[in-house]
């Protein structure tokens, strides 16, 4: 009797296992590694090559969802202003200023810790003759927010409420700095940093001169 070989097992279908994604699902997958280089590199060093190549795309489809680079980081940074816009606004809830500070300091040091990649793209450069919006553009909105609330509390203690522009710009300006600091270091604890921050805004805010000057200095000139 003649032995019948074995039938070999089917090969499976190639590709069987790579879902095509929708053009949504891609465009969003490009974001994502965009968001990663630019925080990596910054704008200048990120290049639409590499942005594809990590997405196993070719060059046309991340030139498709976005006409280049400029486009590509205009929307991560629209998106990452947007974020930390929000959890700013959302966050000041409290009707007492002290808490009010502790509220936006708390959530800018948390934004930095959950979105580190995210910070890093805001505090980069942005590309010459760009229309985005940067960290500088976040600190001016969110100062302004700051500035109508000092402006009512100014009023109520008796001190000239068109200076609320100006402290809200330096109250915001230094939770920023120190969060840029504690962005390589992360350390202490992200909680007692914002206590810290507190701590010398408000102890110093807690004791203002209605109209400070500078002492007079001794020996003339």
């Amino acid at each position: 009797m003649t032995d019948i070989p074995p039938v070999p097992p089917a090969s499976p279908p190639k590709n069987s296992s790579r879902v095509r994604m929708s053009a949504t699902q891609r465009r969003e997958q490009l974001i994502a590694i965009g968001r990663q280089l630019f925080a990596e590199r910054g704008f200048d060093a990120t290049s639409i090559e590499e942005v594809a190549s990590r997405a196993k795309v070719s060059k046309p489809v991340v030139y498709e969802h976005f006409g280049g680079k400029e486009g590509l980081y205009a929307v991560v940074v629209d998106r990452e202003v947007r974020s930390l816009l929000s959890r700013i606004t959302t966050a000041l809830t409290a009707g007492h200023p002290r808490e009010l500070l502790e509220q936006a300091a708390h959530a800018l040091l948390t934004y930095i810790e959950e979105e580190t990649d995210g910070f890093r793209v805001l505090v980069r450069e942005s590309p010459p003759m760009s229309a985005t919006g940067n960290f500088s553009s976040v600190l001016n909105d969110i100062a302004h927010q700051v500035e109508h609330i000092l402006g009512a509390e100014f009023k109520t203690r008796g001190y000239d409420p068109k200076l609320a522009e100006l402290y809200s710009q330096a109250l915001v300006g230094m939770v920023a700095l120190t969060g840029r600091w504690w962005l390589e270091v992360r350390k202490p604890r992200r909680e007692t940093v914002a206590a810290h921050l507190v701590n010398l805004a408000w102890n110093g805010l807690s004791h203002l001169e209605a109209k400070p000057t500078m002492p007079t200095r001794s020996g003339g000139r």
